[in-house]
């Protein structure tokens, strides 16, 4: 066949090499994936979980501790010991336990219950030994502490560990999360595409992709603070992203065979077409990512940075891994594509679905924003926090050990807060036991150059929000005025008081972020489509489906829907969720009105580009969508409270943007826009560069 065609584009090249080269290209991957995993394994990875607040008062409280008592640097355990009939009458057990404890890797030192001062529960059943970590303690070393613990457990006496520690070292990644969610992809896909072997391709491409990501963040880790929860989560955004841009890919590819093309001619055409706009929306991610850097919140730098590396790492593998794929599977593949070529009834439906649409777009917009709009107003009353044991699964020792101390202590005793004074604090324990909410407090400890501490004991848990009501109280009401009257200074520290500070933080900041993150994606949106009303569109609609996901996970996670446990939402979540969802929105905006555009400007109606548009993307997207939702919904079945939050807020947001935003919300405000859809201001047309996603359709395929 000979055609007129225009010069190919980079990425039709770049897709002509991968077919040339596909063992090479195969080759390569597989030596950057076992190069990368043998190097991490034997350099291992350094995650710290940076949670520094610069200027703010639990960072403060940090900091004086760092100063004036650096020896108390290390982490601390608790070994809660219980008896019914009492701790004391095991006393040579206990203690033996405590040598024993002593004499184990990292330990700097054992405090027994017996002389501890209110060590010991008022009824006697109940008892803890503090157990204090040199810094930098290795996970290894905490486990053969807990299991030293544990093998204590008989003839009635019950140990249990708790502290940051022990929470840290019993967590594990996703589980078996990661596996049940690509298992459901496959199955969703094979039922695409009538072929094990086609349905592999996609999952193939994105397990290479972030299985070589996941040994470079561990090398990353070493040089930039990277959190102990980066892995789970890029992997669960790496898999949904990297299945979903293969299939984008993928799709394309499949249609171009069923045109006409050859195998080579189709993959060409598939990566000059909707690689672009996969690499397009991989960058909106990306830009979306790295926009939580205007947070300048340590704690979520370096989970930014390795999403964003697994976004970007997908990304090449769909345009370079992916065709060598297709050309070494491609002729059972297509065989198996034509013979399924007379089941294509799927563009009839989604172009009457875009009929019905724009026959009522009213009606089909304002029902729909309406449902978003409903399930966005939980949100208004998300209460954030930091997941303590209090949230962990009931047959975790940290969660027994929780447990436990609340039943012997009471409530606060897990979450005491921290006050330091500087200067006078001779009447600082008087007015803080007096204030409502306080159960118990400390003598203050004095520590060095005229500092002391002391620990307050709240009446109620650390997730109720009436500790964080307590934190309020003391810093806004109490000290000050103990502090008018001695001229001290004071400071509230502590894991509840730094949720607070979280939270105040990330609110102040917000707006500079949506502000980053909405402004440079709608600007890449006029650059790509040369229209004002259509990146306006895809802010305000990724705005609403973000804002209903989060809507939802407050209705689980902070209302106790479905069964869950009742808390606050971990402090970061809702800011990553909208990092992540805002980009990934993108992809469907962009691989949709692309399809749009092209009809637009082949034919100048409107209309039809709509319906065209819907009936080319819409069986693809909704496949895609069904994809991240059964990887992102399989991480609600983790352990992590967090990885639950994340797996709902996201599988929620691809949903509603899918089925709800896509489907029905598009083709409605398309209608409604018309022609003014594809308008610029001449100024701004002429000030944007010229992007384009889509190109001829006679692009590089002469034969």
């Amino acid at each position: 066949m000979n055609t007129p065609t225009s010069p190919p584009g980079r990425l039709a090249r770049l897709a002509a090499w991968a077919q040339r080269r596909h063992w090479l290209a195969l080759g390569l991957w597989l030596a950057v994936l076992a190069a990368i995993t043998a190097t991490s394994q034997v350099v291992g990875a350094d995650y710290h979980d940076d949670h520094s607040l610069p200027g703010t008062e639990s960072q403060r409280v940090i900091e004086t501790f760092e100063e004036h008592a650096p020896a108390q640097r290390g982490e601390t355990v608790q070994v809660v010991l219980a008896h019914d009939q009492g701790v004391a009458a095991q006393r040579d057990r206990v203690e033996a336990l405590l040598a024993e404890v002593s004499r184990l890797p990292d330990v700097a030192g054992v405090q027994s219950p017996f002389t501890t001062p209110g060590a010991v529960s008022p009824d006697g059943t109940i008892a803890y030994a503090t157990v204090a970590l040199d810094p930098d303690t290795p996970a290894e070393n905490v486990r053969t502490l807990i299991d030293t613990g544990q093998s204590a457990q008989q003839d009635g006496l019950r140990v249990a560990l708790g502290g940051d520690p022990v929470r840290e070292a019993e967590e594990g990644g996703g589980g078996a999360a990661e596996g049940a969610g690509i298992l459901a992809a496959l199955v969703i896909l094979v039922f695409m595409f009538g072929s094990l072997l086609a349905a592999a391709v996609p999952i193939v491409t994105a397990v290479l992709a972030v299985g070589s990501t996941i040994g470079a963040i561990a090398l990353v880790s070493w040089l930039v603070d990277m959190p102990s929860y980066a892995p789970p989560l890029m992997m669960l955004v790496g898999i949904g992203v990297g299945i979903d841009y293969a299939l984008l890919i993928f799709s394309r590819y499949r249609s171009e065979l069923l045109a006409g093309r050859d195998r080579e001619q189709a993959a060409r055409v598939a990566l000059d077409t909707a690689g672009r706009s996969v690499l397009f929306a991989g960058c909106t991610v990306i830009i979306a990512l790295l926009g939580l850097l205007a947070l300048g919140l340590g704690s979520l730098r370096g989970v930014a940075f390795a999403v964003a590396l697994t976004v970007l790492v997908t990304m090449a593998a769909s345009v370079t891994l992916l065709p060598a794929l297709l050309t070494v599977f491609g002729r059972r593949i297509e065989r198996r594509i034509r013979s399924r070529a007379s089941r294509r009834v799927h563009g009839q439906r989604w172009r009457a679905l875009a009929g019905a649409v724009q026959r009522r777009p009213v009606a089909s917009l304002v029902v729909p924003v309406a449902l978003l709009g409903a399930l966005s107003l939980p949100a208004l009353d998300m209460r954030l926090g930091f997941a303590d044991a209090g949230t962990e699964a009931e047959g975790s020792t940290t969660r027994q050990a929780y447990d436990l101390l609340a039943e012997g202590f009471g409530p606060g005793v897990n979450g005491p807060l921290i006050v330091v004074s500087e200067g006078d604090s001779g009447s600082l324990r008087q007015a803080v036991e007096a204030t409502p909410g306080v159960a118990s407090a400390t003598p203050p400890q004095p520590l060095s150059g005229g500092v002391s501490t002391m620990l307050v004991f709240p009446d109620s848990a650390p997730q109720d929000a009436a500790t964080h009501e307590l934190v309020e109280r003391l810093r806004t009401e109490v000290l000050p005025d103990v502090a008018e009257r001695t001229g001290a200074t004071y400071l509230v520290g502590g894991s509840v008081a730094a949720a607070d500070d979280f939270a105040s933080e990330v609110s102040e900041r917000l707006p500079l972020f949506i502000l980053v993150v909405v402004g440079l994606s709608a600007l890449l949106l006029a650059a790509v489509f040369r229209s004002l009303l259509i990146p306006l569109k895809a802010a305000v609609l990724n705005l609403l489906s973000i804002g209903a996901s989060l809507g939802v996970v407050t209705l689980v996670f902070g209302q106790g829907l479905f069964g869950a446990q009742e808390g606050p939402i971990e402090a970061f979540v809702p800011v990553m969720i909208f990092a992540i969802v805002f980009g990934l929105s993108m992809d469907y905006e962009v691989f949709l009105v692309a399809r749009m555009h092209e009809e637009w400007r082949r034919t100048r109606d409107a209309a039809h580009a709509v319906r065209e548009g819907l009936a080319g993307t819409g069986g693809v997207i909704t496949a895609a969508a069904a994809i991240m939702i059964v990887v992102f919904g399989a991480f609600v079945l983790s352990p992590d409270r967090m990885l639950q939050q994340f797996g709902l807020g996201l599988a929620v947001a691809v949903l509603l943007d899918a089925f709800v935003i896509r489907c029905l919300i598009v083709p409605a405000v398309m209608r409604l826009f018309g022609e003014r859809a594809w308008w610029l201001p001449r100024g701004l047309d002429r000030a944007l560069p010229n992007v384009r996603l889509e190109r001829d359709e006679r692009v590089g395929v002469s034969s």
